[in-house]
């Protein structure tokens, strides 16, 4: 998904924005955007550009998420570099549907896989913990501020085409991950449910609820076996966090996903850690 992901971006990018001058939202909306205004190289800027959310992922997510995500940076850096892609058209419209469209599917592809090709995510789940403001609120103030530059640097006409860029691709993104702020309920059973809800909510700082179970099959013969039941809502991103700390403590929890649509009461954002 990761290499996929790399060569729709890379379409996305070379076939369609950056031979027209349309620039995204996020990171590399901003690399695209000093790429026009300067002579220097967009692979270059979108690997320097993304190193301080690299070094917040690896705090914020491990190190198995951070490794992935410079494989995945410097991946698409290289095919922008060394691979070759034709101009698909230049009509305004089609530029700004399509390539936020292939853009779009490359950045959802490495959130499914479990990694970032712009850290704008990143840096937007690290402010929500600490703000009142959502996941999405913050991408939104974001952008606002980039596009508010697009407009001021290349004039209103690319930069309102530029906007309608970024709103392609987040749909796009959106389509193939259901949000970036998408929650997904995870139930867990284990045999050593305390070391599980203390790594939850200590590490993770993830609220979480503990049911009292029994275990429904059993031989003949033998006592009902009590059992605590872990329930805790986290986001699309944490979850390979979640599932590599539980494999850590027991490889044989029973784990159950399920998409939540939607929420109401209670408090699923992330507490702040001390």
């Amino acid at each position: 998904m990761v290499i996929c992901g790399i060569f729709s971006a890379g379409l996305g990018l070379k076939g369609f924005l950056l031979p027209n001058d349309f620039i995204d939202g996020g990171v590399t909306g901003i690399s695209l955007l000093i790429a026009q205004l300067t002579n220097v190289g967009l692979p270059f800027l979108i690997v320097i550009f993304n190193i301080p959310f690299i070094i917040m992922g690896y705090f914020q997510m491990g190190k198995n998420f951070a490794f992935k995500t410079i494989l995945a940076i410097v991946g698409l850096a290289l095919c922008l570099y060394f691979v070759e892609f034709n101009i698909v058209t230049n009509d305004k419209l089609l530029i700004s549907v399509f390539g936020g469209f292939f853009l779009g599917m490359g950045i959802g592809l490495s959130v499914r896989a479990g990694c970032v090709i712009d850290g704008t995510e990143i840096l937007a789940l690290y402010l929500s913990k600490r703000t009142p403001v959502s996941i999405g609120g913050v991408i939104l103030i974001i952008n606002i501020i980039i596009f508010s530059f697009a407009a001021a640097l290349l004039g209103v006409e690319p930069a309102l085409y530029s906007l309608l860029t970024y709103l392609a691709a987040s749909r796009t993104v959106d389509f193939i991950v259901h949000g970036i702020e998408e929650y997904t309920g995870v139930t867990i059973i284990s045999s050593k449910s305390e070391e599980i809800r203390k790594m939850i909510t200590e590490r993770l700082g993830r609220g979480v609820t503990v049911y009292k179970g029994k275990g429904g099959y059993r031989q003949k013969g033998e006592e009902e076996k009590e059992v605590d039941v872990i329930f805790t809502v986290v986001t699309n991103l944490e979850m390979p966090k979640l599932k590599s700390e539980i494999q850590k403590i027991d490889s044989k929890a029973f784990i159950v996903m399920n998409t939540v649509n939607d929420t109401k009461g209670g408090t699923v954002k992330k507490r702040r850690l001390t």
